[in-house]
């Protein structure tokens, strides 16, 4: 319990996630108005969130809801898809796959049933780091306190020990209040200065602890003539 961590999210961190627009593009194809995608369909994608719901349902959910035909719900999940794996942040992903080895490494995200499996096949994020927390199979999301319990707990690790990466500012919040420092991502450069410099501070604590001892040694020598004859000798996962 005493390793060192970096925690990151994926949507946003990890990819690279611009909103592409398929939500409107649906509701002019099915003369919809603006909104009513999310309106109706709401509550399944909070159940999605949190694994209340099977991608079975959800597909069927949908149909029901947009009035959709099985090739059309095919297309609308795949849209979907698109934009939730976005592309990935080549140069952040490599910076963390070179950090394997020294410290503990995780992920903690916001996801939707279904992500793992995606994720896995397309950016073996499995082997980027030592454990993936997905709020779709732990029952709960950030802020929420209980998802950075659960990263901690899942890498074995304690608050303080970790750096949590995220791209909203809440999140980086809710993180600190559970105890664990935190870094809001706006850009890979800052990202990885800030990594660096908590992987350093890690190595610097035992240097300091050992100068305080040989301070601590140096002071309670006796004063040269009492004649005691005594001679004081002076992460990852």
């Amino acid at each position: 319990m005493t390793a060192t961590c970096v925690i990151l999210d994926i949507g946003g961190v990890l990819e690279i996630t611009p909103k592409t627009g398929w939500g409107q593009r649906w509701e002019e194809r099915l003369e919809l108005p603006r909104g009513t995608v999310n309106e109706r369909m709401r509550d399944v994608w909070r159940a999605g969130s949190i694994g209340r719901i099977s991608e079975r349902d959800v597909h069927w959910e949908v149909a029901a809801r947009l009035g959709l035909d099985a090739p059309q719900v095919e297309d609308f999940m795949a849209d979907l898809w698109a934009e939730y794996l976005g592309t990935p942040n080549e140069e952040l992903i490599d910076y963390v796959r070179g950090l394997r080895g020294s410290c503990r490494l995780g992920i903690l995200s916001n996801s939707f049933v279904g992500a793992r499996e995606r994720e896995t096949a397309l950016y073996h994020f499995d082997e980027l780091v030592d454990q993936i927390v997905y709020s779709h199979e732990i029952g709960v999301g950030k802020p929420d306190l209980r998802a950075f319990e659960a990263a901690c707990a899942g890498l074995d690790v304690r608050p303080e020990s970790c750096l949590f990466i995220d791209d909203v500012a809440v999140n980086v919040e809710a993180a600190q209040a559970a105890g664990m420092q935190a870094h809001l991502f706006e850009d890979n450069a800052g990202t990885i200065t800030r990594i660096a410099a908590h992987l350093d501070a890690r190595l610097l604590v035992p240097r300091a602890r050992a100068g305080q001892a040989a301070v601590s040694n140096m002071l309670i020598l006796p004063e040269v003539g009492e004649g005691t004859g005594v001679d004081d000798d002076v992460r990852q996962e």
